[in-house]
């Protein structure tokens, strides 16, 4: 009997999906204003996911303690994959939300939902799996610029991103994702101390 409890109570209400909807949008949001003008700049837009992970590390930690249940991070990275997908960006981008929540979603499960450096962790992972479209780039560069034209990405665009990649390019925009979002979560953890503490997340 005790265990139907408990397994009713880790199952997600319509409010915990209403809740997990409002927070995917506000990530959302948060990974639109800070990653954004990457995406838009030919440059520096293998360094999308460096930026996208400054803003969304407290709401992304909140939502957590707000619905520590299995699943509302997987749901929000479901949500996250299908507009990736529905707005035609690379396949890869969608692959790679839903690889990347459902790792931290495991990661966040780990600990119940009720550690601060593991949600931290589960955050850092989430943010890796916005790489997916450009760790297929440097898999298979042809393919991918190939895919794109396709979906009506500029040539010109495309040229000029491919001129600005080297060595480090790779390796900096995954140490830069893992550090930023670390930052992120970091402050988060901070600016919500006390919601964290009657949510009963340690340290």
């Amino acid at each position: 009997m005790a265990s139907e409890t408990n397994s009713r109570k880790q199952k997600l209400t319509v409010k915990d999906l209403i809740t997990v909807g409002v927070f995917s949008a506000i990530i959302f949001i948060c990974i639109t204003l800070s990653g954004g003008p990457f995406a838009m700049v030919p440059t520096l837009t293998f360094y999308f996911p460096v930026g996208a992970s400054l803003l969304a590390g407290p709401v992304y930690l909140l939502l957590i303690a707000k619905v520590p249940k299995t699943g509302p991070i997987f749901t929000a990275g479901l949500l996250m994959a299908i507009f990736c997908y529905v707005t035609g960006m690379h396949i890869a981008m969608t692959i790679g939300y839903l690889v990347g929540s459902v790792l931290a979603e495991l990661v966040a499960w780990s600990r119940r939902y009720k550690n601060i450096k593991i949600n931290i962790v589960s955050y850092i992972v989430f943010c890796l799996g916005e790489t997916g479209s450009y760790l297929a780039y440097f898999i298979n560069p042809q393919a991918w610029v190939s895919r794109m034209l396709e979906k009506g990405t500029p040539r010109e665009y495309l040229d000029t991103m491919a001129a600005s990649v080297n060595q480090w390019v790779l390796v900096t925009m995954l140490a830069g994702t893992v550090l930023v979002a670390l930052f992120s979560g970091f402050v988060g953890s901070r600016l919500l101390r006390k919601q964290f503490e009657k949510a009963g997340i340690t340290a």
